[in-house]
């Protein structure tokens, strides 16, 4: 076995300036013992000194034992050789049921160096004209908590195969919404579009893959249409025509993430934009040393296609159901509706900072958005046309109840509010006494108080108390009187007066 240089003379100085064992030079630099004699001979044989004294020569041949697996290993290497991918568990059956009596994990040890290995490829280096081509990609940088909710922490990254300028953009997901807008900002910092993007197999790109056959998702179609550029997805288990944006997110891990301290997210990006027109626009351009990222991007700027006239309709658009309240239910919270919407299907709208809601073309509601979970967000306006409508809703029952047992209830209800009354207490008032005395006797007693050209609810209870006197009835609620009062009202018996005569008299 062949040591490096540095190995020998570090072997060497602990020896003669340290002193050290043989054995703890051993230990220490995780070398075997011959070793390290071997380098001391050969530098004491150079130098004319005392050489270390070995324990057996160097290149004393070892004779080969013979194994039991010999005479099987043509077979396994046959066998190999018509099917490479085969376990070494059927391998030792098959091994076993022809003779084969030795254990099975040396086998499986053989038959690890048997194996047939594929041969390495050798890549080419790729070389891009300015601006023919970006790269993105996504990039996982764990979570973070926002209130109750747990949110991934997703990085867009986008890099120009040119100049290897980075742009580096953090969201709470990965949705189409996400993956869209981190491009328009990219092409904004950019100043302009790249003739090509490549990404990897992603569903926000490829929705699905046969052989050469691809599905692109019709959204990054539109997109792409757009702004005119045209989207390539890698080949597969081909990351090296990615490599770019691949070394690009290592480096934003190591260089830019890696003990980072932010706020929240607004804050964590202004970093990262801090960050790609600073220190990473700074760093030096891997096809020229003497120039730097931001110098190659300078030339490359003139080369990009320019951007759209209008801007690309953006935001994640759901349809949801309404129940029962007026609520619709998006991404872990509920945002209130007008009450008119409920059991209907309507569509959201949502981006980061807002969300708007649609019934149809148009919109109904519009809330700011929430990254919490579990979250009630209201308009108190919705909320309250709800309250106005119940209460309505229970005077226009009572009516109808009152209708029903007293139609003459009508009447007086009508006169009522043409002298300026109010309508809901006489309701109530009038609702009391029909349940206190009967439909029958409080239509007979609205119609003496409609006689009298008094509608109040005061001359239909003397009505119906006359009434009731007249015919000798009790009143219509007996009245519970608390114990102790019950107690002090109870009747007590007067006392003789006679022995008081006597005291007179004496």
């Amino acid at each position: 076995m062949t040591i490096a240089p540095e190995l020998s003379a570090r072997i060497v100085r602990l020896r003669e300036v340290e002193k050290w064992r043989v054995g703890t030079i051993a230990r220490q630099l995780h070398v075997h013992r011959d070793t390290v004699r071997r380098v001391l001979r050969a530098h004491a044989a150079q130098h004319d000194a005392d050489p270390v004294p070995a324990t057996q020569p160097d290149c004393a041949p070892t004779p080969l034992r013979l194994s039991r697996i010999d005479p099987y290993r043509p077979f396994i290497l046959e066998i190999l050789a018509k099917f490479p991918s085969l376990t070494a568990a059927r391998l030792y059956a098959m091994v076993c049921e022809r003779g084969y009596h030795g254990s099975g994990s040396h086998l499986r040890h053989l038959i690890a160096g048997l194996r047939p290995r594929p041969a390495a490829e050798a890549y080419l280096r790729l070389r891009t004209l300015p601006g023919e081509q970006a790269q993105v990609d996504w990039a996982h940088f764990g979570h973070i908590q926002i209130g109750r909710a747990k949110r991934p922490l997703m990085a867009f990254v986008m890099v120009l195969s040119y100049s290897r300028l980075i742009f580096l953009r953090f969201f709470l997901d990965a949705r189409m919404d996400a993956f869209l807008r981190g491009h328009v900002e990219a092409f904004a910092a950019f100043g302009g579009v790249a003739r090509v993007l490549l990404y990897d197999n992603l569903k926000s790109a490829v929705l699905e893959r046969v052989g050469e056959a691809i599905r692109f998702n019709p959204a990054l179609l539109a997109f792409a249409g757009h702004h005119q550029y045209e989207p390539r997805p890698v080949a597969v288990a081909r990351g090296n025509e990615k490599g770019r944006v691949e070394r690009a997110i290592r480096y934003v891990r190591d260089s830019f993430f890696a003990a980072r301290a932010f706020t929240d997210l607004a804050d964590l990006n202004a970093q990262a934009r801090v960050w790609c027109e600073g220190q990473a626009a700074d760093r030096r351009w891997p096809e020229d040393a003497r120039m730097s990222v931001r110098e190659a991007f300078d030339a490359e700027r003139a080369s990009l296609l320019a951007k759209p006239a209008h801007d690309f309709p953006l935001g994640e658009r759901v349809a949801v159901a309404v129940g029962k309240t007026p609520y619709v239910r998006f991404d872990l919270n509920d945002y209130s509706v007008p009450h008119e919407h409920v059991r209907r299907s309507l569509s959201v709208l949502a981006d980061e900072q807002r969300l708007r809601i649609f019934d149809g073309a148009q919109e109904v509601a519009g809330h700011p958005r929430s990254w919490d979970r579990g979250m009630q967000i209201e308009d108190a306006s919705h909320v309250q046309a709800l309250v106005t409508r119940k209460r309505n809703a229970r005077a226009h029952r009572a009516c109808d109840q009152l209708a029903q047992a007293a139609p003459a209830s009508a009447v007086l209800l009508q006169r009522a509010a043409e002298r300026g009354h109010s309508l809901s207490s006489i309701t109530t008032a009038l609702l009391r006494l029909l349940q206190r005395y009967g439909a029958s006797a409080l239509q007979a007693a609205i119609a003496e108080a409609l006689a009298g050209d008094v509608p109040h609810p005061n001359a239909v209870r003397l009505a119906l108390e006359r009434a009731r006197e007249e015919s000798g009835q009790p009143p219509p609620v007996a009245l519970v009187l608390p114990e102790h009062v019950a107690r002090r009202d109870a009747p007590v018996r007067a006392h003789d007066l006679a022995s008081y005569d006597r005291v007179n008299n004496d």
